[in-house]
């Protein structure tokens, strides 16, 4: 399988402008995600995909793989389709890494590609939930799996509602799990999939994943052992800093 890595990076961000270019250490934040990416083993190629200048540059300036992309895009999946178009060669699967993820595992993204086989249309990594805070956390969303580790549904609320448990014990009762938002993209499905509508679960939700199973398409779930530590303030950037380079 011919697997690329998508890396989408924006420069606007509400709660850390240009965070892309945000320094961990003296180095980049993209930068440190480009790097843990193309250690993985499974991808054929590693790209960033950007809408500024001035994080293009900046990966050219480091020898990385860049293109530029429409400033109006709602969301990662539309920006890697984008990127995509731009691509040399043929691709059976898009990996969109996130790229506010600069301490990801290349075992992760290995992981992932496991399970592309040509037939998985969509896949997604999950992990245990191991403590109450995080269970019921509307900003970690939940995944609920099927026996063959299909996702039946995300939500922001704990499911399933576990009928005449205290919610203390509830994650003591059932196996939760919460999503790690990275994503695999069969090419012809992420074709599809940028085309569809909002629906009205993601409407309800707010979890662009929803439209694609309110329009049945099928996501594959892998559990991986490994947690996700995205950045989103620069609080996140000193704590997650001092977790990996203490």
């Amino acid at each position: 399988m011919q697997i690329v890595g998508i890396i989408p990076a924006r420069y606007a961000s509400t709660r850390f402008p240009a965070k892309a270019l945000a320094e961990i250490d003296g180095i980049s934040m993209i930068r440190r995600v480009y790097v843990q990416a193309s250690q993985s083993s499974r991808l054929s190629q590693v790209v960033v995909a950007t809408d500024d200048s001035r994080i293009f540059d900046h990966v050219q300036a480091f020898g990385g793989k860049v293109v530029m992309t429409s400033p109006n895009h709602q969301s990662g999946t539309d920006r890697c389709f984008e990127a995509l178009q731009y691509l040399e060669g043929i691709y059976d699967y898009v990996i969109n890494i996130q790229g506010d993820e600069p301490f990801i595992q290349p075992t992760q993204i290995n992981r992932l590609a496991s399970v592309l086989n040509g037939d998985t249309q969509l896949a997604t990594l999950v992990k245990e939930i191991e403590d109450e805070e995080t269970l019921f956390n509307p900003n970690s969303p939940k995944v609920l799996l099927s026996a063959s580790h299909k996702v039946l549904y995300f939500s922001r609320h704990p499911i399933p509602f576990m009928r005449g448990v205290d919610p203390s014990a509830w994650f003591h009762e059932h196996t939760y799990y919460k999503h790690i938002g990275i994503y695999a993209y069969r090419t012809d499905i992420l074709a599809q999939i940028t085309q569809l509508p909002v629906s009205s679960l993601e409407k309800a939700e707010a979890l662009e994943q929803l439209r694609w199973l309110e329009n049945d398409y099928s996501i594959r779930a892998v559990i991986t052992p490994d947690d996700s530590h995205g950045i989103d303030t620069p609080e996140d950037m000193e704590r997650v800093a001092r977790k990996f380079l203490a």
